[in-house]
């Protein structure tokens, strides 16, 4: 499944190494100033080589493939003008289109927390800027039948996150509890260190969640057969292009999520389509399934989950709100934290990994038994989902930086301004438990809303 979704030109490739230098599981090969190589089949398809690489097309006159062929190659649109860099990753907009020009289909979309904060710099508008209006009003100017939203399924997960946690924490289950929203990081256990699979979380990711919900309860709601729903994701990660093709995501009968597309790609479209994203009118996601908390809102950047989390299980598990939710000490850049929480008589220590390349450490503490932590949040890329490979890429390593900080700072503020901020709290999750799953970790939600991880150690 890893075949062709990230690859290096050879053409185009100048061998200066940033990708080589930046991959956090040394998928990739190749001598100075020669092309480089990645090994398929240790990829975990993060797409952090497609944003730092720097060799581009500047003249394309001098290389034997045009930019005609080139684009083509890469599943990309005719129209997209931008420069063509060396990492690069598959385009899946011509299966969008054929979707969307089929009438005999139901196209069903959803759109992950950290695209709502750099589509905008796609079309001049600063790093950060919040475009959750006018990316709702763009999908259905694009002909989608719905539009949905990521976040609510991120609400859901805490759900079904916090509930294993505490089941685990009473002793039906090993700890510390690994999250499974990162489908690079649930690759790179299921690749590199299979002995720990069960401190993985059984959930699914939010875009997994939210892919099988469309096809049964959503379904329902619309009055649509769910054979006939095109479910589509657009993500700020290369890697849920991979994860919509396991084999497993498929527990209601069909597939969770058909196709996914990246912030730059939903771009590319928008101008394809000659669409003035600037001056498109704010425009609300469909409900049920747009109704969205800020902790689920802020699952984009790394320590969102984590504090997603702990404002509702610590409510959860004491009866006590916290006083304050906004949980500065779980937030924070690359790298690995700590942080203790007490609350009335709770005490937990979690860990927050930003950051693949960080870790090891960690890892080699649990299968030790050394690990003195309950939950443990990862993500690949280094600022969370925000910094994700299929983002708008910034040209300049200091951009990187300032793109990245303005993302993050974009989610934090949306989140303080909604009226509902713990996933618990959302009126529209409660319902979907009254109606449809039942209760958290019940049989329906374990269902639909989990999954098993597998070895992919090679013998």
């Amino acid at each position: 499944m890893t075949e062709s979704i990230v690859s290096i030109d050879s053409e185009l490739c100048t061998g200066c190494g940033r990708c080589k230098d930046i991959c956090p599981v040394g998928a990739i090969s190749g001598e100075p100033a020669e092309p480089h190589r990645i090994a398929a089949s240790s990829c975990i398809v993060c797409g952090q080589c497609v944003q730092v690489c720097s060799g581009f097309d500047s003249s394309l006159e001098e290389y034997p493939t045009g930019r005609q062929q080139r684009l083509r190659q890469r599943g990309m649109l005719d129209s997209v003008s931008e420069p063509l860099f060396a990492a690069h990753y598959r385009g899946d907009i011509h299966a969008l289109l054929a979707a969307l020009e089929d009438g005999s289909t139901s196209t069903f979309v959803q759109c992950a927390p950290a695209v709502r904060v750099a589509l905008g710099e796609e079309f001049g508008m600063g790093y950060g800027a919040l475009t959750p209006g006018k990316l709702a009003a763009a999908l259905r100017a694009l002909g989608f039948d719905r539009v949905y939203d990521t976040t609510f399924a991120a609400d859901l997960t805490i759900m079904e996150e916090g509930a294993e946690l505490i089941e685990r924490i009473q002793g039906k289950g090993r700890l510390p509890m690994f999250t499974s929203c990162c489908p690079g990081w649930v690759k790179f256990i299921e690749d590199q260190h299979p002995d720990l699979l069960e401190n993985m979380s059984s959930c699914k990711s939010p875009q997994q969640m939210a892919g099988t919900l469309f096809k049964t309860y959503g379904a329902g709601v619309d009055k649509v057969d769910p054979a006939s729903i095109f479910s589509v994701a657009v993500m700020p990660c290369t890697a849920k292009k991979f994860e919509c093709a396991r084999p497993e995501m498929d527990a209601s009968g069909h597939r969770d999520v058909d196709l996914v597309i990246t912030t730059r790609e939903l771009a590319q479209l928008i101008k394809h389509k000659g669409l003035d994203f600037l001056g498109l009118d704010d425009e609300p996601f469909d409900n049920p399934l747009g109704c969205y908390s800020g902790a689920g809102n802020i699952f984009g950047t790394t320590g969102g989950v984590m504090e997603a989390a702990l404002r509702s299980a610590c409510e959860v598990l004491t009866g006590v709100p916290l006083g304050e939710i906004e949980l500065e000490y779980v937030r924070g850049g690359e790298g690995l934290r700590y942080a203790d929480i007490v609350h009335q008589d709770l005490e937990l220590r979690v860990a927050i990994v930003a950051g693949l390349a960080n870790v090891r450490r960690l890892l080699d503490e649990v299968r030790r038994g050394e690990a003195d932590v309950h939950f443990v949040e990862v993500m690949c890329c280094p600022m969370g989902c925000v910094s994700g490979g299929g983002q708008p890429k910034p040209l300049l390593p200091a951009q990187h930086l300032e793109a990245h900080a303005g993302r993050k700072s974009g989610l934090y503020c949306h989140d303080k301004k909604l009226a509902v901020r713990k996933s618990h709290d959302n009126p529209q999750v409660k319902k979907l438990y009254a109606d449809f799953l039942g209760e958290p970790l019940g049989h329906e939600s374990h269902r639909l809303l989990h999954t098993d991880h597998t070895s992919r150690r090679r013998a």
